[in-house]
């Protein structure tokens, strides 16, 4: 009599988890999304034509971007840290220039897994979209991250490995 009862309660339950939590994965506006995809890829292309590089680390919960180009710098840059599931998750963060091509701002810690980072200049004109995976691999960085994008790479689509870095942190925390 147990296994129907058993049975009962775990439909019910499952009812319950697909009523109340939402759906991260369906986008509202799937379909013009896909009609701006256009736009989207020629955001990644100005990185190649204006040469922008970047360096990015995080360490004692600060947030630090090395940019380098061809052409002028903004004042400030925009990084959103997105989980590819957990839309709740997400952050999205403004850095200001602290030196020439230098970019920082205060990070909460994130979570085990694969997270996208997007960087781009607040008029929208350019990106670098890598993808990470947190933790780091064994052995790197203990408190310490940094991942170099190549010059001119397309980084759409490819899992950037974290380079091993000093440990000025102390703790075991991720990028």
């Amino acid at each position: 009599m147990a296994g129907p009862a058993a049975v009962i309660v775990a439909g019910a339950v499952t009812i319950w988890l697909a009523v109340s939590t939402s759906d991260g994965l369906v986008a509202d506006d799937y379909y013009k999304r896909g009609l701006a995809i256009n736009q989207e890829l020629r955001r990644d292309q100005v990185v190649v034509e204006r040469g922008i590089t970047a360096a990015v680390e995080r360490r004692d919960g600060v947030l630090r971007v090395r940019l380098e180009a061809r052409a002028a710098l903004p004042e400030a840059i925009f990084a959103r840290l997105v989980h590819p599931t957990r839309a709740g998750q997400d952050q999205r963060l403004r850095l200001p220039r602290v030196a020439p091509g230098v970019y920082e701002t205060g990070m909460s810690a994130l979570s085990a897994g694969r997270w996208r980072l997007v960087l781009e200049d607040p008029a929208g004109e350019w990106r670098i979209t890598p993808t990470l995976t947190l933790p780091l691999a064994k052995g790197e960085g203990k408190g310490v991250g940094t991942l170099p994008l190549v010059k001119g790479e397309n980084t759409r689509g490819g899992t950037l490995p974290l380079v091993k870095g000093e440990d000025k942190g102390g703790g075991k925390e991720g990028l």
